[in-house]
């Protein structure tokens, strides 16, 4: 909507971007929902890990880089590039590693922060056009990332504890309250803000620039559940056309997906998980595959 809204010329107001940043644990699909995203809108879109991420002038890659992958995607189409959106993945592994202000630089921490700065809020910035690090000699390409839309993801290994912190709901000893800590977990993530993300260790000025903050819930049992079967390469369909290059018919039951998802919940591996839980369950038949002709995968036989 902002876009078009860009190219009427006769309106007065300026409508600036919303970037987001989302919170949500290992294998809940941040970037897949991006991706998703990206694909309908039909705009360049890349993903980006903020942990290559350095400060200038240090071995890694500078923050510009970011845009010389947008630009790759767009085949070098710089208008184009300037309407994309770009996903910065694991944005917590760039959270300041403690909160004073200490006298060793913190190269891939703060420095990088800083960095990202003027690029999410729209500026003119110079891109080398193959990425990596700048070099004086380099010819630059100018990008405006004004329009550029930039979605943040991790999985802020320990927030919650930060909002209970806040909250005042930290139990200690064996009080009832540990025990309702299930229920509690999405109330607990619903009352996350700005400030527990400072305390996590970004910079005021960074999430300043993120308006949206926005969590994913865990996956539930249902959703695991269909994650296995539905989509078109899910993994019971991937195990079942390995299986039938052996000529064995390969069955899953109902119980033994529900034994597969539970065991993968209790790991706390999110969706990334289901896949070797599957693997450790069909291990034994996979090496003993000429012994027999059908495999039905039942409760009984997911034993852990």
């Amino acid at each position: 909507k902002r876009l078009l809204h860009a190219k009427d010329e006769n309106r007065e107001v300026e409508i600036e971007k919303s970037n987001v940043i989302m919170i949500g644990e290992t294998g809940t699909g941040k970037t897949l929902l991006a991706k998703s995203i990206a694909r309908e809108l039909n705009v360049p879109f890349c993903i980006v890990d903020a942990t290559i991420l350095t400060e200038a002038g240090y071995v890694g890659e500078d923050v510009e880089s970011i845009l010389s992958r947008l630009l790759m995607v767009a085949d070098y189409d710089v208008e184009r590039a300037e309407k994309g959106i770009v996903f910065i993945d694991e944005i917590d592994k760039i959270a300041r590693k403690s909160d004073n202000p200490s006298i060793t630089r913190d190269v891939s921490g703060e420095g990088v922060q800083q960095g990202l700065l003027k690029l999410l809020e729209g500026s003119i910035v110079n891109v080398p056009p193959q990425g990596g690090r700048k070099h004086p000699d380099q010819k630059y390409i100018q990008v405006n990332t004004q329009n550029i839309l930039f979605i943040a993801g991790g999985a802020f290994d320990g927030i919650k504890e930060i909002i209970e912190r806040r909250l005042n709901k930290q139990a200690i000893g064996f009080s009832a309250e540990k025990l309702n800590k299930i229920d509690e977990e999405e109330y607990i993530l619903k009352q996350l803000n700005a400030i527990d993300l400072r305390k996590f260790g970004l910079i005021p000025e960074l999430l300043g620039r993120f308006p949206i903050i926005t969590y994913l819930d865990k996956l539930t049992k249902e959703t695991m559940i269909r994650i296995m079967k539905e989509p078109k390469n899910s993994i019971v369909n991937q195990f079942v056309e390995l299986f039938k290059m052996d000529g064995v018919d390969l069955k899953f039951t109902k119980d033994g997906l529900e034994s597969i998802v539970e065991e993968t919940m209790d790991k706390g591996l999110g969706a990334r998980g289901l896949r070797g839980t599957t693997e450790k369950v069909l291990e034994d038949y996979m090496f003993n595959i000429a012994a027999q002709k059908k495999v039905i995968i039942t409760r009984k036989n997911t034993h852990f």
